[in-house]
């Protein structure tokens, strides 16, 4: 899956694997105010039950954004999706969530779940344009920095 953004520079989406955890650690780390370490990802990207996809940016080869999930039998739960600040805004959590899910679609996954954080509306706003729906929250779930612990929304898409 191919496409322009950030004043026309070209990335594709692809499956990424344990090679890209300094990238996912370094981008998470500009996503998220307590964020997983390279080792983490390193675990995470090499076990067989995670799905992951990363825009690459075609000419530098940069990871411009990730997300990865757990599957286990036809479930799945969206662990985490983050853009690189510089390329926010360009449709690349768009683009990589529709391929994503196209990926889960294919591994027979029937359901799948994830956290928001309430605060976060354009997040929201694009898991609702996808079809997600809240089915529950967990309230003081996100730690936030210097702020009380933040409420995340679960939500629910069922596909296939």
């Amino acid at each position: 899956m191919f496409g322009l953004f950030a004043k026309g520079v070209a990335t594709a989406t692809r499956p990424i694997g344990a090679e890209r955890s300094a990238e996912c650690a370094i981008l998470h780390s500009s996503s998220f105010a307590y964020p997983w370490k390279e080792a983490d990802f390193e675990q995470l990207l090499a076990a067989p039950e995670t799905s992951a996809r990363g825009a690459i940016e075609t000419k530098e080869s940069n990871l411009a954004g990730f997300i990865l999930s757990r599957c286990a039998i036809d479930e799945a739960e969206i662990l985490t999706i983050a853009v690189a600040p510089a390329w926010r805004r360009n449709g690349i959590g768009r683009s990589l969530l529709a391929a994503h899910l196209a990926d889960l679609a294919a591994m027979g996954i029937k359901r799948v779940f994830l956290e928001v954080d309430v605060a976060n509306v354009s997040a929201r706003t694009l898991y609702v344009s996808f079809g997600f729906r809240q089915v529950g929250e967990r309230k003081s779930y996100y730690r936030v920095a210097d702020a009380a612990p933040a409420t995340a929304l679960v939500m629910r898409l069922d596909i296939n």
